[in-house]
């Protein structure tokens, strides 16, 4: 077999409205690149007729077309990784189900990664989404990026490309609960972002919650930083001398005022806050043990239930390190 050229990755969790608007807008687009190529879709344990669409594309394009179908949900990063590892092209896309990213920007990021970019990142323009989305997505990237070294403009947008050696490198990856751009990102060399259009929802609903946002955010922090845990140190070394300082204060206050009880309720309010920066801490401790404990269990990160199309593995294309050590292996 011939590795194609891409390989499109496509999650898809309960789409079932979407699915027939996606494939007549996908395999259009990629056929007006002229370059070879495969779609691999993943489902994440849907609980609608989601299967039975991808069946059905994986029939009618048995040359280009594949499902993997997991036994249960596992998180749109998990099923990613799920067919990172069946891919076979030199350039990897990740494209979202729901076409908010047009599957026509597909060539732009294409384009990137032969331009020599081995991580392509994409922002969003004149997004379409309600207003506290944006807003939250604005404030969390900040949050990311002061607590992290990972620069992403807009990680929310799931259009991004990938070189064969960076999602090599994924896959040796043993995380439980990655988040594939950031994780890319850190092995990247030459990344680079690239404006890209926005649409809205073409049916069904968004699968992430306030709550959820804030949850990713919350792992992107702990998973890729110990800034959260070294701030907490910090702080409460601080807040220790404060509050040493303070019981100083009033001891000698004590001796040359007196006792009295008209601060008693100063004393609840700062006993209080203290309470409250402990409990914080312990939190984020127990975030960090949290995720030891996940690690060191070793249970697989996601089951297959099904495999649909062709399965059988082509000979992958060698990255340029690879070819630079054959060719110098090879010379006389």
């Amino acid at each position: 077999m011939i590795a194609p050229d891409i390989s499109i990755v496509i999650p898809v969790f309960n789409e079932e409205a979407g699915l027939p608007l996606l494939f007549a807008r996908l395999y259009p687009a990629l056929d007006a690149l002229q370059r070879s190529y495969e779609v691999i879709f993943v489902d994440d344990g849907s609980s609608d007729r989601s299967v039975e669409l991808l069946r059905a594309t994986v029939a009618q394009h048995p040359a280009t077309a594949r499902a993997v179908i997991l036994a249960h949900n596992v998180g749109q990063h998990l099923a990613i990784l799920a067919a990172f590892e069946r891919t076979r092209g030199r350039h990897i896309i990740t494209l979202d189900a729901d076409l908010q990213n047009p599957p026509e920007e597909i060539g732009a990021v294409v384009a990137a990664l032969e331009q020599g970019a081995d991580y392509v990142g994409t922002i969003r323009q004149v997004r379409e989404d309600v207003w506290w989305r944006r807003v939250a997505s604005r404030w969390l990237n900040r949050l990311r990026e002061r607590t992290t070294k990972i620069s992403i403009t807009d990680q929310g947008c799931m259009l991004r490309g990938y070189d064969r050696r960076i999602v090599e490198a994924v896959n040796h990856c043993g995380e439980v609960t990655p988040f594939v751009p950031a994780l890319a990102y850190t092995f990247a060399r030459r990344p680079v972002e690239i404006p890209v259009k926005h649409e809205e929802r073409a049916a069904g609903v968004s699968k992430y919650s306030m709550f959820q946002l804030v949850r990713l955010n919350f792992d992107l922090m702990t998973g890729y930083s110990l800034i959260p845990l070294q701030a907490f140190s910090v702080s409460g070394i601080v807040i220790a001398f404060l509050s040493l300082a303070f019981v100083v204060y009033l001891a000698i206050r004590r001796l040359v005022v007196g006792p009295e009880a008209a601060g008693l309720f100063t004393l609840f309010g700062i006993a209080f806050f203290l309470l409250g920066c402990v409990l914080f801490g312990l939190g984020i401790v127990g975030e960090y043990v949290g995720r030891i404990f996940e690690q060191v269990r070793s249970r697989p990160r996601y089951v297959v239930a099904e495999f649909l199309g062709d399965q059988r593995v082509a000979p992958r294309p060698e990255s340029n390190a690879n070819v630079a050590a054959s060719q110098t292996r090879a010379a006389p």
